[in-house]
């Protein structure tokens, strides 16, 4: 009887460090570089080689959608602006790409734009988030000491009654709105206005209610046409400010 009550106590101790070495997994650390050598990575590489960007946008799927808009042609193509935005990225996918996969090499933009921070969203904790984005911010001071940074808050995400969003991290409606907040409210303090400048534009896409329009963001994650307008719009001034 007493071994079997041992060994239950082990099944028990080894089954509760399983569901924490599993729980574990799923946490991602936001501040140890990850590889995700993609594809669309490896253009990058290839682009800093060529050297020529003066301005530099870092981010996820909401940065890589820039591409064919037409504010982008606009606005930020005469600056000699690059698109490093790939979708899925986290902060630590970043990190990855601006250390060991070396995307910052041979080039030395006078700005970089960043905005990270979504996709870790359902993860991690808005300080470990936070934590992430301040990683990222430092590797970039480290590498471009003389880069100034104009660093974005998160932008808000699901509608507010979130009716129309199918999401596959099944957070509740809402929970991204205050998650994001707390996120912003940390980060705000990275700017140090010499170096580091913080911009949160996040208002900007909502209506007088607070919601998000399918206009500006049909999925109430990723921007439209117009939603990226009312962006460059919103950026252009301290854009070019920072790069005089």
């Amino acid at each position: 009887m007493k071994r079997l009550l041992t060994l239950a106590v082990f099944g028990m101790a080894f089954a509760m460090l399983a569901a924490q070495d599993k729980k574990e997994e799923k946490k991602s650390n936001t501040v140890t570089p990850l590889n995700r050598d993609v594809p669309r990575h490896k253009q990058f590489v290839e682009i800093a080689k060529k050297g020529g960007v003066d301005v530099l946008f870092l981010g996820d799927s909401i940065t890589q959608g820039w591409e064919g808009k037409e504010a982008w042609k606009k606005t930020f193509e005469p600056l000699k602006a690059a698109n490093f935005g790939i979708g899925g990225d986290k902060t630590e996918h970043v990190l990855w790409r601006i250390t060991e996969g070396k995307e910052l090499e041979g080039i030395s933009p006078k700005v970089a734009v960043l905005m990270i921070g979504t996709n870790n969203s359902s993860g991690n904790t808005p300080a470990e988030i936070a934590e992430g984005i301040k990683t990222i911010v430092a590797e970039l001071r480290k590498q471009k000491p003389a880069m100034k940074i104009l660093l974005l808050g998160v932008f808000p995400r699901s509608g507010k009654g979130g009716k129309d969003l199918k999401d596959p991290m099944k957070v509740a409606p809402g929970e991204f709105q205050i998650k994001i907040g707390q996120i912003n409210e940390i980060i705000a303090k990275f700017e140090d206005k010499q170096n580091v400048f913080y911009m949160d534009i996040g208002s900007k896409f909502l209506d007088k209610d607070g919601n998000l329009p399918k206009e500006i963001m049909p999925d109430f994650l990723h921007l439209s046409p117009k939603g990226h307008e009312i962006w460059a719009d919103a950026i252009d001034d301290k854009v070019k400010e920072l790069l005089k």
